[in-house]
């Protein structure tokens, strides 16, 4: 049986200094003149609101009930090694109402969920934090 298709997001970029970020749906419209870190910056934003959902869904299979929505400060940092360019990436995650041991786990299960975490996974250096 084939996959589901969930949601199809697309995207046009324009390079240069007049670069310009567009979807097709219109919720995503901005300007990105180069040289920007603009990329770094969406990838974070679009992997936090990814993983939120995933520990959303984890809590849910786990039946606990969280006392507000997740709340994530993610880091995308680009370096430059001796093979070229590469990314790591540093996810601070606070679930309000969960607490030590089992904020963990559901943070664990959530990065095994998240899409963005199995695409990344064994390519860059990720380091989950509960805050």
């Amino acid at each position: 049986m084939a996959d589901k298709l969930l949601y199809n997001g697309t995207t046009h970029v324009a390079g240069g200094p007049k670069g310009h970020a567009r979807s097709s749906s219109g919720k995503l419209d901005l300007p990105l003149p180069q040289p920007h870190p603009a990329a770094e910056e969406l990838f974070a934003a679009a992997w936090s609101a990814c993983f939120i959902a995933a520990t959303q869904v984890a809590a849910s299979q786990r039946k606990l009930t969280l006392a507000g929505a997740p709340e994530m400060d993610t880091t995308i940092d680009l370096l430059q090694g001796e093979d070229g360019f590469h990314l790591r990436a540093k996810l601070n995650i606070h679930v309000p109402g969960v607490e030590g041991d089992e904020a963990r786990a559901l943070i664990e299960a959530a990065h095994a969920i998240c899409p963005y975490s199995k695409a990344t996974a064994g390519n860059i250096e990720v380091e989950l934090n509960l805050i």
